[in-house]
């Protein structure tokens, strides 16, 4: 999603082919065509295809769109854009890969009624072999074709080799263009975008300077500022370094305990709603938390690291339990996020539970902002 009206469009082709998108409101009837641009890459003696791009739009919202890429008759896809107001409903997973649980946690996905589709990093598991990066394109095509997916990285996407390969992210910021320049980032590694109206959704950078003063730090401090909660009453914050976790996995890495110091108090002082994280192979919620302990004005942390890649679940954790984790369980499986209204969201995890289906936990919870006591403080 680009801005409240356009969407990019990604796609790759073997051979040169043209960067042409025509779309419209009936299948093969297409009112619409933009030309866009495309690039390669090289990753030590890979050569990509064809990375091709388009933004289409202004598009009506809550609307079905019929497209084809390249002018190629055989294929036609469809999109649905964002609702303009308020219910929506998200899909959260993390922690993706190409795996038989990963394909579980797909079909899952594709049974729901979603709007769009959130990730806080880990996409392909490619690990420097290029090629895996182009069959997860093909694994999550049939649902990426039809609905936004909103990304952003976890450690799998850096692929920094020193000395043989020293531009990190050159694969991810090659093949996921997301609208950072539309929210005033320098970098494709964190942005922000508001959808329904009446969410504000935030994506931040594990793996890029996070500290006071660092170029990441004083753009969320400016975007942070922006947001009218009287007309955006939901913040959401995705990363993929969990800040709170009670799992033996990842335990106290600098990314997660090096961030949480630098800007935890922004986000709180913020009063940002929820905070979706991945990394640890495995399902927690917490309670609304700050400095460690509960508080009725902190945001919800959840865990989100378990929709199915190849190292497997995080299955140690510490015991015993502390107060502040409210449920935890080693599974794979996906979140929903449905904002209802302005003042109530559901959020429920569902379960991989032998191939089947099985939500196993679900809250409601209200928008900080209408409780008088959680009033934002000043930024800055």
């Amino acid at each position: 999603m680009v801005g409240s009206d356009r969407m990019r469009i990604s796609w790759i082709t073997r051979k040169a082919a043209p960067s042409k998108v025509e779309y419209g409101v009936s299948s093969g009837v297409y009112d619409g065509s933009v030309d866009g641009s495309s690039t390669r890459y090289k990753y030590l003696l890979y050569k990509s295809g064809h990375i091709h791009e388009a933004v289409v739009g202004p598009l009506k919202p809550n609307t079905l769109y019929y497209y084809r890429c390249s002018s190629d008759a055989s294929r036609e896809f469809s999109f649905k854009t964002a609702p303009p107001q308020l219910p929506i409903r998200f899909v959260v997973i993390g922690d993706l890969g190409q795996t038989g649980w990963t394909e579980s946690t797909l079909e899952h996905i594709s049974q729901v009624k979603y709007d769009m589709l959130l990730v806080p990093g880990d996409l392909s598991y490619a690990d420097f072999w290029q090629p895996r990066w182009d069959s997860f394109g093909r694994l999550v095509e049939p649902l990426a074709s039809q609905r936004p997916w909103m990304v952003t990285h976890g450690n799998h996407e850096v692929e920094k080799i020193p000395i043989i390969h020293n531009t990190p992210f050159t694969s991810y910021n090659a093949r996921w263009h997301m609208p950072f320049e539309e929210s005033g980032s320098a970098s494709n590694l964190y942005y922000s975008f508001d959808v329904a109206n009446e969410v504000h959704v935030i994506m931040l950078g594990s793996y890029t300077e996070f500290n006071l003063g660092s170029t990441q730090y004083k753009w969320l401090e400016g975007d942070l500022k922006k947001i009218d909660r009287t007309k955006t009453p939901w913040v959401v914050v995705l990363f993929h370094v969990p800040w709170y976790n009670s799992n033996k996995a990842h335990s106290n890495e600098f990314e997660s305990v090096g961030m949480k110091k630098a800007m935890e108090q922004l986000l709180y002082d913020a009063r940002v709603d929820v905070i979706f994280a991945g990394h640890v192979h495995a399902y927690e919620r917490f309670a609304r938390v700050y400095d460690e302990k509960t508080n009725k004005c902190g945001p919800v942390h959840i865990t989100i690291g378990d929709g199915g890649n190849r190292e497997g679940l995080a299955t140690q954790y510490i015991e015993p339990k502390p107060e502040i984790s409210i449920f935890r369980e080693a599974s794979f499986g996906h979140g929903q996020l449905q904002v209802v209204n302005s003042t109530h969201a559901q959020w429920t995890w569902h379960r991989n539970d032998n191939d089947v289906d099985v939500a196993a936990d679900s809250i409601w919870f209200t928008s900080l902002i209408s409780d008088p006591e959680c009033k934002p403080k000043s930024i800055g």
